[in-house]
């Protein structure tokens, strides 16, 4: 894909996040709309630290590490299904991922009171960057890599129930919180394993 100079890319569709109780931390990004088509992409931080970026094509994978930061990025199969509205299933390369959401909680009720027209301008992203980081310690827009800036304009969260993890057919173990937080760049994911409806606009510099 060729990118212009103060180009503004979106992509639509969800985040999941969730830490897992062998310490490797999970950030699947699913997006059935963007430039790139349907895509999806899936950030790894090991114990020790370790970052990995298995991306479904070249294309994304150019995109996400230019934007974040790895110390390894691998271009795979990814799969994302949904059997039915609560259950999610992800293959990604040597990850098999597969959960349940939760409860919606009062955030996730508020977040769908906003038409989705609005909550996905930049302007309105960036009005609630302040409020979010003072109630979540996240933030809902920022200065990402090389000079990009990206906004989140999330409209719905949903906590996850049972989560099952395993690399190279290791088991992960399973659901517990982000924590320590993932160092991928300025934008992270909540502590309490979640996944959120969001429309991620990244500016090109």
């Amino acid at each position: 894909m060729g990118t212009r100079r103060g180009e503004r890319l979106r992509f639509d569709g969800w985040i999941l996040g969730t830490g897992t109780t062998s310490g490797t931390r999970l950030v699947v990004g699913h997006w059935p709309r963007s430039p790139l088509g349907p895509v999806s992409d899936v950030m790894v931080q090991r114990p020790d630290g370790h970052r990995v970026l298995l991306a479904q094509t070249a294309e994304l994978a150019d995109v996400v590490a230019a934007t974040y930061t790895f110390d390894d990025v691998r271009v795979v199969d990814v799969t994302v299904r949904r059997p039915d509205p609560d259950t999610w299933a992800v293959r990604a390369g040597p990850l098999d991922l597969e959960l349940r959401t939760g409860r919606r909680p009062a955030l996730g009720w508020l977040l769908r009171a906003v038409p989705p027209p609005l909550a996905r301008t930049p302007a309105w992203v960036g009005l609630l960057d302040r409020p979010a980081r003072v109630l979540t310690g996240l933030r809902t827009t920022g200065s990402a890599g090389n000079g990009r800036t990206e906004w989140y304009g999330v409209q719905d969260l949903r906590a996850l129930g049972a989560v099952r993890a395993s690399w190279d057919g290791a088991p992960l173990g399973g659901r517990a919180p982000v924590h320590p937080p993932v160092t991928f760049g300025f934008g992270s994911v909540p502590r309490d394993p979640a996944v959120v409806r969001v429309t991620t606009t990244l500016a090109l510099p």
